[in-house]
């Protein structure tokens, strides 16, 4: 660190200790050094310095050897300051080191299911055949290491073969394999850097959209092709180029229709294109738009689609294959005042879920959309995921709580029976966390959602360790969710607020909209207010509130410390996005401007640049203790993001607690982690989260 440096923070310090005497102690952290190597742009007209653009560079060996340090020096600071909490590795190893067999699914009578044994760093896939239980896939014995793990498993239209995808170190870069579901054998070749895998009907050949680390970095458009199986993918058949990284594809054949399907869109609308099953004539558009979305199911004799086209509470409409345009469809369920959450359509009934204040209700209709009645749930609970079965004509539905992980229940498509199919029972004690939903005012006077956690008998004192979580962002919302991990928090006396700020799909595209482009300042606002009415409302003061997200999250922290630091004791910023000047330059984040806008355009950069947190690194002001988590083989939000945040915030004028930069070298988005090293990293953040909240 540079002499004058270190001087002004000392200075710095004298006027913070000053005007915040109530202040938790912090101990000291002295990062390593990193210089500054300014390069200057001229974007829109206005001069921009980036003193960290060379941290953008993760294959070079001096970028590779900061990291390195800087992880080393966070290590060493946890181990000092956030020493290991009684109970709590015992805790983690009991919930993720053991028996887990995940909920099944089924085709054509065919039982398959990932399951991990107790010591196993990776899930590996098994079906169950003439009563017996049979390995089919084991990732281990591809890489011992433990670090490749499962993706996509797709079955074929008889369930006798899949094509099964791996990745490595959490990249979310794929390799596919087709086997046999009999034997677990493979046939034919490896398919390497294959993004998506859609089995053509006649399963001589599939359509692929190929994705490469390569083709990442270099930010090629999406393309998709025909593929024969067993040839080289030299010999693939081009049927769709797209022009801008921004926009997909993708081709698929139905298994109960008689079409070749081809879409194309970018993040929130789409084109939908058909042509007869076989023949080479030009698809047919039957649904078109550059604002709205329409998601298609196709059955036998007919087209159910969920569309937010004029609806943005999304509403279900029909059509039949004589007439399948856009302006033949017919509406079987109109846009309500509550949200379209999901359709499930069975040999007899419509299922339709929608959610209300953040809930789900399911509704039963007649084929013809008229209603009939509520269905009632077997428990108390939300439906969270729902699949039809058309082999068995029954609906599998997913429901969720906040003390009880994910139940499976069948529904049968006749009788609307409900029948429990599968549950978890992991070992994390909940008997004494309860949740409630709670509503609070945004700045504008906006009602807002927040689900708290806590545990039984807590008193409003202002005294309760409280981390407040958010996203706000890509209409991902929230809802009643299994606790997991949280529960060690929780029954040391934590409580776990989830925030549904605008920018999620709680309301519908408007509470999404509300917070998308220039708007996005309603979801840092809606956070800010949660966090003041939780001090408010005396669940907690500010030294005992701390903030968290991830990815879209990230941001949202990275808004909070750069606008509100006063707000929150410390925050916990995990894979973040935090250079919104030139975040669409990199891997796959040019699909995200149709979320956050495009700073190659004035206007679109004007509100970029307002809000980004890198660009707004205020001198003088030292943000709370902070944990920046990535993953260094992170295909979505590249690492750079931060790196170069935290090496800002580390030497700006007046930065004095702690700002550290958590590097997980053998990960990416957060998918795919050894179980070794999901232990590793939650057990870090979670101290780091007990020592700033002084929990024990």
């Amino acid at each position: 660190m540079h002499p004058w440096l270190r001087r002004a923070r000392e200075d710095a310090a004298l006027l913070l200790i000053m005007a915040s005497t109530l202040a938790v102690a912090v101990p000291s952290f002295d990062p390593p050094a990193t210089s500054a190597r300014p390069v200057v742009d001229v974007v829109h007209g206005i001069k921009l310095t980036d003193r960290y653009r060379w941290l953008e560079d993760g294959k070079s060996a001096e970028v590779q050897a900061w990291t390195k340090r800087q992880h080393e020096v966070t290590l060493a600071w946890l181990d000092a300051n956030a020493p290991p909490v009684a109970g709590l590795h015992d805790e983690l190893t009991a919930y993720f080191d053991r028996d887990i067999t995940q909920p099944p699914f089924f085709k054509k009578g065919r039982e398959f299911f990932y399951r991990t044994r107790k010591g196993e760093e990776q899930a590996k896939v098994y079906t169950r055949l003439d009563g017996r239980e049979l390995l089919l896939f084991d990732p281990i014995a591809l890489d011992p290491s433990g670090k490749t793990s499962v993706g996509a498993f797709v079955l074929n239209r008889d369930a006798s073969r899949a094509a099964v995808a791996t990745y490595s170190r959490g990249s979310e870069i794929t390799d596919y394999r087709i086997i046999d579901t009999r034997t677990g054998a493979q046939i034919g070749p490896l398919l390497p850097g294959i993004e998506a895998f859609h089995w053509a009907r006649d399963e001589r050949y599939a359509f692929v959209t190929p994705r490469t680390k390569e083709s990442i970095e270099r930010q090629e458009p999406h393309r998709c092709y025909r593929h024969r199986l067993g040839d080289d993918a030299a010999k693939d058949e081009l049927l769709i180029a797209m022009t801008d990284a921004k926009d997909w594809c993708s081709v698929y054949e139905p298994e109960e229709a008689e079409v070749t399907v081809f879409e194309t869109g970018d993040f929130y609308s789409n084109t939908i294109r058909i042509r007869p099953l076989g023949s080479s004539a030009e698809p047919t558009t039957i649904y078109t738009s550059k604002e709205f979305r329409a998601g298609a199911d196709f059955r036998k004799n007919r087209i159910y689609f969920v569309t937010n086209d004029h609806a943005p509470n999304f509403k279900l409409m029909a059509a039949s294959y004589d007439a399948p345009e856009f302006d033949r469809w017919q509406v079987l369920w109109p846009e309500q005042e509550t949200v379209l959450d999901g359709v499930d359509v069975t040999s007899d009934w419509l299922l339709v879920r929608d959610k209300k204040d953040v809930l789900t209700r399911v509704w039963v209709h007649e084929l013809s959309g008229k209603r009939m009645r509520d269905l009632p749930l077997p428990e108390l609970g939300n439906v969270s995921a729902s699949a039809y079965d058309i082999d068995k004509n029954v609906v599998y539905a997913t429901l969720s709580t906040f003390t009880a992980p994910g139940r499976l229940y069948q529904i049968d498509g006749k009788s609307l029976a409900w029948s429990l199919l599968w549950e978890d029972k992991p070992p994390l004690d909940t008997s004494q966390i309860e949740s409630k939903l709670v509503f609070y005012p945004s700045k504008d006077g906006t009602r807002v959602p927040m689900f708290l956690s806590y545990r039984k008998g807590m008193k409003l004192d202002g005294s309760n360790p409280v981390f407040l979580h958010g996203y706000g962002g890509f209409n991902v919302g929230i809802g009643p969710e299994y606790v997991r991990s949280w529960a060690t928090f929780i029954n040391r006396g934590g409580v776990l607020a989830d925030a549904g700020i605008r920018g999620g799909d709680e309301y519908g595209e408007r509470w999404h909209d509300a917070a998308k482009f220039g708007n996005k300042q309603a979801s840092f606002d809606d956070f800010i207010a949660a966090a003041e009415w939780l001090v408010r409302e005396k669940y907690t003061t500010r030294e005992r509130l701390m903030v968290g997200g991830g990815s879209n999250g990230g941001l949202l922290i990275g808004a909070m410390l750069t606008q509100r630091p006063d707000l929150f004791t410390a925050a916990l910023c995990q894979v973040p996005l935090l250079d919104m000047v030139r975040f669409h330059k990199f891997l796959i984040a040019r699909f995200w401007i149709a979320e956050y806008g495009d700073p190659d355009k004035a206007q679109d950069f004007a509100y970029l640049l307002r809000y980004s947190p890198y660009h707004n690194i205020r001198d003088g002001v030292s943000f709370p203790p902070t944990l920046v988590t990535a993953g260094e083989y992170d295909s979505r939000v590249d690492p750079l993001h931060a790196k170069k945040f935290v090496a800002a915030v580390q030497n700006h004028v007046g930065q004095l607690d702690p700002f550290l930069l958590y590097m997980d070298f053998d990960s990416g988005h957060g998918y795919g982690k050894a179980k070794e090293q999901v232990i590793r990293d939650r057990e870090y953040e979670l101290r780091f989260i007990f020592s700033r909240l002084g929990m024990r």
